[in-house]
């Protein structure tokens, strides 16, 4: 992703991740030995980076697979709800964390990780909350029920300071228009990774999604 410069003395919970792709593949594996053939579609097709979802049982394995196997991919966990998920992610690999929230408890055990963390929020009351922590990169989450591009635009004026990931309801119909906004790094979506495709091993197909949305990120 671009902006993603830090101070060397910001805490490493405070950091961005310094990924290259402004689009984030949000995805939910069942299948762990699906992980590391996803993990080199995806970069084939010019994204390298994935947030894979403690949203099933697979998710730790999977996590497993791709740290070991593709170390140039990086790994995001996804979907951290909870300061019990923050050892299990470190455990199985992950280079930096995600939440569809953001609680004390949550970024009191991230702090000690030594790990980036991306917080979630939805409301302005929200955004400073996670702004007064210190985070100036925060997971917009729902997107589209927050209000989308409208919501983000409404945000910049008085939280200037502030770059956003959108996710939920971000797709190829809209991601040039979010992507073009001042305060938005990049945005996330599952429709990179679709469970049929998924399902039935059809890398090429996620390589194609994946150039696409690369292709979209850079302009052209």
């Amino acid at each position: 992703m671009t902006d993603t410069s830090t101070n060397p003395n910001t805490p490493a919970h405070l950091q961005h991740p310094r990924f290259r792709s402004r689009v984030v593949p949000v995805i939910v594996l069942n299948d762990p030995q699906h992980a590391v053939p996803l993990a080199h579609a995806l970069l084939e097709g010019g994204i390298d980076v994935m947030e894979i979802t403690l949203r099933s049982d697979a998710a730790l394995d999977a996590i497993e697979a791709v740290a070991k196997a593709v170390p140039e991919m990086h790994l995001g966990a996804g979907t951290v709800t909870r300061a019990s998920d923050v050892p299990r992610i470190i455990d199985a690999g992950a280079r930096f964390a995600l939440s569809p929230g953001c609680t004390d408890a949550l970024v009191d055990a991230m702090r000690a990780t030594g790990l980036p963390f991306i917080p979630g929020v939805m409301t302005p009351s929200e955004v400073m909350r996670a702004r007064d922590h210190g985070f100036t990169l925060m997971k917009l989450f729902p997107a589209q029920q927050a209000g989308g591009i409208a919501m983000l635009k409404a945000l910049g004026a008085p939280l200037p300071d502030v770059r956003f990931c959108p996710t939920g309801g971000v797709g190829p119909d809209n991601l040039r228009e979010v992507l073009a906004l001042p305060n938005v790094a990049m945005a996330g979506g599952s429709w990179l990774t679709p469970a049929d495709a998924l399902q039935a091993g059809d890398w090429p197909r996620i390589t194609a999604l994946a150039r696409e949305a690369a292709a979209i990120a850079r302009g052209q």
